[in-house]
């Protein structure tokens, strides 16, 4: 095989071409002129050295190449994340909260549309990079998701495959220098990762951030990710989608101890992200926030008021959020129920324990 096997490709493709051109003129003394013509078209054509890619990454390449404006958002995402970050149908409907047979239609349908428009899978000029990027930085962050929080398997998380997105990220950034959402993405992802030693323990146990040991973060990752967001922030006005995150994250990773957590500039910066990039999952962070700030009456009406969202209901944050503003509340029963509810909702074997030992806590309380 050779090293570089579309450069090979091309080469012999021209060496023939030529060689077959020559043996015309040869063979047809009188048409000499028109075949050094061809030749020299053929040249032209396909040069000795051809440009290098405008990504240089196969792999992200490919994530640019699927994320193709031809094909409409809820086609690209589900497409890109199965075919070239290898998701499994069902991790690719966690994270887009849809049912496996929605993910699997839509991966019919945007197969389907490639094959009868004939739209191609390559990589897009430079100057047509900017019209995909969201898609691929959505892309990005629902792979690093799978890793931070994996669907199934033994773990709590999937170190490699958060490694990878937050790799591919920052060639994103190397790529695309002056645009402020990589940076933010980059920054969310560095930060978030900067916290996996302290978020199970010795037995694999989930620790919540709020019981986790701040020694055990990585601050090297955490000073990178702070000077991300810096430049996140001062590269765009108003800032986007993922630049807020990174910033809620920053938030999260300056507090020196969690009672020292500025919870009010965290509301507030959900409350623009709210404004900017509304979803089902920021509303309820936003209400987990809000239950910090102004009590667990208060986040537990917000949450309440999301229950009727189809996306949320077989979502297990939201009932484990709920359950835990209803322990705070006093309601043990409400809480168990909750907390039982969100346990049926995971295949994580670290949270679904997690979840069932808080069951079983709501359940023994007196109150």
């Amino acid at each position: 095989m050779p090293a570089r096997p579309g450069q090979w490709i091309l080469a012999t493709a021209r060496n023939r071409a030529i060689d077959r051109l020559r043996r015309e003129r040869t063979r047809r003394a009188s048409e000499a002129a028109g075949a050094r013509l061809l030749e020299d078209r053929v040249r032209d054509l396909i040069p000795d050295e051809p440009e290098q890619a405008a990504i240089a990454d196969e792999r992200l390449g490919l994530v640019f190449a699927c994320c193709h404006p031809a094909l409409a958002t809820e086609s690209q995402l589900p497409l890109t994340l199965r075919l070239v970050a290898g998701l499994t149908v069902p991790e690719v409907a966690r994270g887009l909260l849809l049912s496996p047979a929605t993910v699997a239609q839509r991966l019919v349908r945007a197969k389907r549309k490639l094959r009868d428009a004939a739209i191609p899978l390559e990589v897009p000029a430079p100057e047509r990079l900017p019209e995909r990027l969201d898609a691929v930085l959505t892309t990005l962050s629902l792979v690093f998701t799978e890793g931070y929080v994996a669907t199934g398997g033994p773990a709590l998380r999937r170190d490699e495959m958060a490694e990878e997105a937050i790799r591919l990220a920052r060639i994103v950034v190397e790529l695309m220098p002056d645009e402020a959402e990589p940076a933010g993405l980059l920054a969310l992802m560095t930060l978030h990762h900067a916290r996996r030693a302290a978020r199970a323990g010795a037995d694999g146990a989930l620790v919540l951030l709020a019981d986790q040991d701040r020694r055990d973060w990585d601050r090297a990752a955490i000073d990178e990710g702070l000077a991300l967001v810096a430049r996140a922030l001062r590269l765009r006005r108003p800032p986007g989608r993922f630049a807020l995150q990174a910033a809620i994250a920053a938030v999260h990773a300056e507090a020196p101890s969690p009672e020292e957590t500025d919870w009010p500039q965290i509301l507030a910066l959900y409350g623009e992200l709210m404004r900017r990039a509304p979803t089902p999952v920021v509303a309820l962070n936003r209400a987990v926030a809000l239950a910090q700030v102004h009590g667990p009456r208060a986040g537990l009406d917000a949450v309440d008021a999301l229950a009727g969202e189809e996306a949320l209901d077989g979502y297990a944050p939201l009932h484990a959020a709920r359950a835990d503003m209803l322990r705070r509340l006093g309601r043990s029963a409400d809480a168990a129920a909750a907390y039982a509810r969100a346990a049926g909702l995971t295949a994580n074997p670290a949270e679904r324990a997690f979840l069932a030992r808080r069951r079983e806590e709501a359940a023994r309380s007196p109150r």
